[in-house]
């Protein structure tokens, strides 16, 4: 499995808000806009996604990591045992993911595009 990236996500209050701040002060764009959540980036790739609730969990992640083959991390997450808190999805806006929360409670969203 291949890392392709890794994305923080924060969640706020006021969407509208957060992108013109954020995208002000870092520089950053809209690349994507699903109206619950809104990603920025830089001409060079780097991201920041801004979301107010998840659209289809119980709980938004702190960080999203895509990966080229989500099917085998959610295999060796359920090897391992961990608190998987929103099941593999195929979701509507066209990635397959699911959630894990770490030891610490960070939730962290491992997800493939197709």
């Amino acid at each position: 499995m291949e890392i392709q990236r890794v994305v923080p996500d924060l969640t706020v209050h006021d969407l509208a808000e957060a992108v013109t701040t954020h995208s002000t002060v870092l520089g950053m764009h809209v690349v994507m806009d699903l109206g619950w959540i809104v990603t920025i980036a830089d001409d060079s790739g780097h991201q920041l996604s801004l979301m107010t609730k998840d659209a289809s969990a119980s709980v938004n992640p702190d960080v999203s990591v895509f990966v080229d083959d989500v099917h085998a991390a959610y295999a060796v997450a359920q090897a391992l045992d961990v608190d998987v808190v929103h099941p593999l999805t195929d979701e509507p806006w066209g990635v397959t993911r699911f959630f894990y929360r770490d030891a610490s409670g960070h939730v962290v969203n491992v997800g493939s595009h197709f």
